[in-house]
């Protein structure tokens, strides 16, 4: 109804004065992601031996989801899949050596076409694009930036130097409380438009860092390979104070009074890593139970990872969801929650979850896919539902990760109907890749 109309009828007396309902403002968006994070190393997904009272205060706000998915296995391709909304096999960013390519478009870029100020705060991890430049996040979106662009620099918790947009600058301290303070900052900053804050932590990536008085509260906890260097007490403490600075910025949305109409995401960009700079800690702490396999892997312990979604009232508090999402999904639901929807030019393959996000209705049925080629890697995977067809080295195996979360029991012999489905289904998809 136009206001014309509104005038006309309260004119006419008959229904006296008509009060349209005011348009709820969008939301703002806060994405936290953190680094090589394993499944069960947040104690919302059953962790004791270390604590996380922040995350867990967030899942008990919010749905926690036990069937989330990274894109990818490694740190590139994975904020690959997550910033464009696309597989890695459309994006260009197959490696850690790729680079975004600088025609994608960006969850940063569809927000500011609705109004959005945008930030990143942490770890951006450029490759280098043919040419032998790189593309820099104030190129794709963001209109501020703080932390690492160079993937080589960002394994360091005790960095020397940060970029503050295109300028290296001297910093001094822990890589979670430097990004929590500056993600602070940002939230305490006078601005009119809503925001899309993406905030990427770098714990639990190596190197095993943290600070002592951290230490100190899981020193003599755990079995030590040398008690003057505690390493797996270290691990813990890393992902401690990771939480405690995350804590801090979720009060900071409590205090400037924007918690209520922020939309709240955690999750890991790939499972946790059994690699050698790990030194054996993830290891020890099994960190990706109860799942086999790890970072650069597509087995469930390389590319399930915790998540929480939270918006208050909109989101229930407390839920728990077995829905497939997939990181490719963020992109078109953060988009639809500021009121539009993905351009069809951008080729997005994630789909709008947030009817899922406030438990309005089930995932649509879908098959999604998974490569890892590179890096002597030799990997595919094709997920429909609770079946998982998984393709290592031309060697196939069928899970149903429902019942078997550990891929344990392969049933390619037993189901030949569902292995052919998902064997065509990931040809066909494989065939779609575009060459760069």
């Amino acid at each position: 109804m136009t206001r014309r109309q509104v005038l006309k009828l309260s004119a006419a007396g008959a229904l006296g004065p008509l009060v349209l309902p005011a348009q709820a403002p969008p939301p703002n968006i806060l994405m936290i992601y953190a680094d090589d994070l394993g499944w069960s190393d947040v104690g919302f997904n059953g962790r004791r031996t270390w604590d996380t009272p922040h995350l867990d205060r967030l899942a008990s706000q919010g749905v926690r989801f036990t069937r989330w998915y990274s894109g990818a296995v490694v740190c590139a391709p994975s904020r690959g899949c997550l910033l464009t909304g696309k597989y890695t096999i459309h994006n260009g960013l197959k490696t850690n050596g790729d680079d975004l390519p600088a025609g994608e478009t960006t969850i940063a870029e569809a927000l500011k076409r609705h109004g959005y100020s945008t930030a990143l705060v942490g770890k951006w991890h450029r490759g280098k694009r043919p040419d032998g430049g790189f593309t820099h996040p104030l190129d794709q979106g963001f209109d501020q930036t703080f932390g690492f662009l160079d993937a080589t620099e960002a394994h360091q918790h005790y960095p020397k130097t940060l970029f503050r947009n295109r300028e290296r600058v001297p910093v001094s301290g822990y890589t979670a409380d430097l990004f929590s303070e500056e993600a602070i900052r940002y939230l305490e900053s006078p601005r009119r438009q809503p925001f899309f804050l993406y905030l990427a932590y770098i714990e639990s990536h190596f190197r095993i860092e943290a600070p002592e008085e951290d230490v100190a509260l899981y020193r003599g906890r755990f079995k030590e390979k040398d008690p003057a260097n505690p390493l797996n007490a270290r691990y813990a403490a890393m992902i401690h104070r990771m939480d405690s600075g995350i804590g801090r910025v979720l009060e900071t949305l409590d205090d400037a009074g924007l918690a209520g109409n922020t939309l709240v995401v955690f999750s890991s960009d790939q499972g946790a890593t059994f690699e050698t700079g790990n030194q054996g800690v993830s290891n020890y702490h099994d960190s990706n139970y109860p799942f086999r396999g790890q970072k650069r892997s597509l087995e469930e312990g390389g590319i399930r990872v915790p998540a929480v979604v939270r918006w208050p009232g909109k989101t229930p508090a407390g839920a728990v969801s077995s829905a497939v999402i997939h990181m490719t999904d963020l992109f078109p639901t953060f988009v639809a929650a500021a009121g539009g929807a993905v351009d069809p030019a951008w080729k997005v393959d994630g789909m709008n979850m947030l009817d899922v996000f406030q438990g309005k209705s089930a995932p649509p049925d879908r098959t999604l896919f998974w490569e890892w080629s590179s890096e002597g890697g030799n990997m595919y995977a094709a997920m429909r539902g609770d079946w998982k067809l998984l393709v290592i080295g031309g060697a196939e195996f069928l899970y149903n990760v429902a019942d078997d979360p550990g891929e344990r029991r392969t049933l390619a012999g037993e189901r030949p109907d569902i292995l052919k489905q998902l064997r065509a289904e990931l040809r066909a998809w494989q065939a779609t890749e575009v060459k760069r």
